[in-house]
């Protein structure tokens, strides 16, 4: 089992975010903007789906390993911290997700 973590990674996509756009895709995605960002996450959300349709797995787990990638790339160009997002959730975990879903606003 691995020991490299989501914050293992947001701590990497931090440093990489101080290189030069030259010299790193983390940089020049965060120098093109969130929105770039973003599009970018949606679409590694895309064939994050499709891989799961087609059930290949190798692909599925690469797919996902984009879309977490993309994913903490758009909270660091949102300045949102990951420890917030597992905060948010961590409350979700005291009660089953659907007296959550239904507690929500509409």
């Amino acid at each position: 089992m691995t020991g490299f973590t989501l914050a293992d990674l947001e701590a990497r996509i931090a440093e990489r975010a101080a290189a030069s756009p030259e010299e790193s895709w983390t940089a020049k995605l965060l120098a093109a903007g969130p929105e770039r960002a973003a599009k970018k996450l949606g679409e590694e959300a895309v064939e994050t789906v499709i891989a799961a349709v087609k059930g290949d797995k190798t692909e599925l787990i690469a797919e996902s390993a984009d879309l977490l990638y993309h994913l903490l790339v758009v909270l660091k160009a949102r300045e949102v911290a990951l420890r917030d997002v597992l905060s948010q959730l961590e409350s979700r975990t005291a009660r089953s997700g659907l007296a959550e879903k239904a507690a929500r606003p509409r």
